[in-house]
């Protein structure tokens, strides 16, 4: 029932001090009028009478006089007790305004409690007390009625005591519920929470990583639970509620993984679960060198079908050049020597880097992992007794710091063939005395010599092995990190000696060279060998065309092999790096041996080194 109903009639207040003061003189002119009225019968009954005598008027006079004083008097007092009622009266109307305003944060606390109990589903009840302060009669006798249409809104006045009690109810229902919560988690065992896996830098490089994390700790995990499909060779790592995935090898491209961790325990006991997530590797591309006689050199970074490709960087004479995950490093030719640029792989932000003087520059690679560039260095002005010849130089990427010169013995070593090992900051090399060694530019250890040899072959990812050719022509596979060594099994069928090999994960590309009994070449071909020696080829051309370097991408996926076709009429540009004016890339797929597309250009990006002449 609304407590506006039983209000009496209030009647209308002055509220400012002008008002007040109005009302006083109309009160003061009202009860003048009253009192003359009252007196003028009296002067007109006197003056009817017979005449008086002096004193007689002299005493009506004073009386007259002491008559309207006192009416002066009485209006003004009436005047002040009207003053002093209003103001009483004002002040009632603001304690009035004053409980009401009370009442509407009664009736909001209320509003936000109701709300909290409607979302926790508890409809927590709610004993309103109904009862509103009221203004004594005394005080609402001077009031006016409130308009219902526009007087403000009324609710229950709410006790803070009951408020901490509700407010106590939610915060235990929210205790239940993390119990409740954690009590399920455990019954159905670990989940996984957050996956962390970068797939464009997977098939980049090796050492990329899927990183697991279970909404709880989880018990020791043996490295047999854990499994990738397609099958690629990896290592685990687990700790707390995380479990790490590092891939030895990169991946294929265009490829959906699932990776499975069987039978996962939570550190606490209770049920086992698999964790399993699954993530696909992006399309890859290749960048490849295209040089021009009559114009600029160019680099171009394509997609595998060949229709997109795109130009990135050009030169009027590109030497060589390498990539990173997401660097390019070229070598141009000045009329004074060679420059090396290092850019972002689409051409932009390019910096030069110092060299160890005014010289050339060729056989450049990069560690990516060791974020350096390799390369050799002759000192343009080079004599017999002066000038540096084919000396190693290797300077981090970014610039930061200078050329240094591999030493041997204390003395710079002019080097006839050398390579990064991949996924490491080591450098294997042959000097010209024939003298197979290794160092690591990320340690103090010095050089290591791993014997004598007339040139490498290559270094397989992943593994820390390399294929050497001895000085008696026999292959071996060196471990680098122990130095042992074993004989390359022939392939099956046995082509022969091959010229250069190209290892990949699962396996290496063989070319080898046909000749007839003279010795003269009849033909050439890539092979591809897989593990156990079985021998498929991928590429054979006959005696006018020459294959001028065979690749794998990063995964072995693919076979990126270099061939100039028509060699009698096809001449060697005259270039730092001499080769063939037109040369074409072919892509083939390595499972079906299936050419994709063939490419104008040379210097695949997959390679790790330039092609040989």
């Amino acid at each position: 029932m609304s407590t506006e109903d039983e209000r009496p009639e209030i009647p209308a207040v002055p509220r400012t001090r002008a008002e007040m003061r109005a009302a006083r003189e109309a009160a003061e002119a009202a009860e003048a009028e009253r009192i003359t009225r009252a007196a003028a019968p009296a002067e007109q009954t006197e003056r009817s009478a017979d005449q008086p005598d002096a004193g007689a008027d002299e005493a009506a006079v004073r009386e007259a006089a002491a008559r309207e004083a006192a009416a002066r008097e009485a209006v003004r007092l009436a005047g002040e007790r009207e003053i002093a009622e209003q103001e009483a009266a004002a002040r009632k109307m603001a304690a009035f305004e004053a409980a009401a305003r009370e009442d509407v944060e009664a009736a909001a606390r209320e509003d936000v409690e109701a709300a909290v109990a409607a979302d926790l589903g508890e409809g927590l009840e709610r004993d309103a007390v109904s009862a509103v302060p009221v203004a004594p009669e005394s005080v609402l006798a001077g009031l006016t009625p409130v308009d219902t249409a526009t007087s403000v809104p009324r609710g229950p006045v709410r006790n803070p005591r009951r408020f901490l009690i509700a407010l106590g109810a939610v915060l235990g229902v929210l205790v239940l519920v993390g119990t409740g919560l954690g009590i399920v988690s455990l019954l159905q065992g670990p989940r996984i929470s957050e996956v962390q896996v970068d797939p464009a830098q997977a098939i980049e490089s090796s050492g990329s990583r899927v990183i697991i994390t279970a909404n709880q700790a989880l018990a020791d995990i043996d490295p047999e639970q854990v499994t990738v499909e397609p099958a690629v060779p990896f290592t685990v790592d687990a700790s707390g509620r995380g479990v790490g995935i590092r891939f030895t090898v990169p991946l294929d491209e265009s490829t959906k993984y699932t990776v499975r961790v069987a039978d996962v325990a939570g550190r606490g006991g209770g049920p086992s679960t698999d964790l399993r997530t699954t993530f696909t590797t992006p399309a890859s591309n290749i960048f490849l060198l295209r040089r021009d006689a009559s114009g600029d050199d160019t680099i171009f970074r394509t997609d595998l079908s060949g229709e997109n490709a795109v130009p990135v960087f050009s030169h009027e004479e590109i030497n060589d050049f390498r990539a990173t995950s997401t660097q390019l490093v070229v070598s141009v030719a000045e009329d004074d020597g060679s420059r090396l640029l290092v850019m972002d792989r689409d051409g932009t932000d390019e910096r030069e880097l110092k060299l160890p003087g005014v010289g050339f520059v060729g056989a450049i690679q990069v560690s990516e992992r060791g974020g350096l560039v390799g390369y050799s260095y002759s000192d343009r002005e080079l004599s017999d007794t002066e000038g540096r010849a084919s000396v190693l130089v290797t300077q981090s990427l970014s610039g930061d710091d200078d050329p240094q010169i591999i030493e041997v013995g204390d003395a710079e070593a002019s080097v006839f063939v050398w390579q990064f090992v991949p996924d490491s900051a080591a450098v294997l090399f042959i000097d010209f005395d024939g003298a197979l060694s290794l160092v690591d530019r990320s340690t103090d250890a010095g050089v290591q010599s791993l014997g004598l040899a007339s040139t490498i072959q290559g270094i397989s990812r992943g593994t820390y092995t390399a294929i050497v050719e001895r000085v008696d022509g026999s292959v071996v596979e060196i471990n680098l990190a122990d130095g042992s060594e074993a004989p390359l099994a022939a392939s099956d069928p046995d082509y022969g000696t091959a010229t250069s090999i190209t290892p990949f994960p699962g396996g290496t590309l063989r070319h080898v060279v046909q000749r007839d009994a003279n010795g003269i070449p009849v033909g050439q071909a890539v092979i591809r060998v897989d593990e156990d020696g079985t021998a498929t080829p991928l590429v054979e051309v006959g005696s006018s065309d020459r294959i001028l370097q065979a690749c794998a991408s990063p995964s072995g996926q693919y076979a990126a092999v270099a061939l100039a076709a028509d060699m009698a009429n096809n001449p060697y540009d005259g270039m730092l790096l001499p080769l063939p004016e037109n040369v074409e890339t072919h892509l083939i797929d390595m499972d079906s041996g299936k050419e994709l597309v063939a490419l104008t250009g040379f210097d695949a990006s997959w390679c790790q080194t330039a092609p040989r002449f």
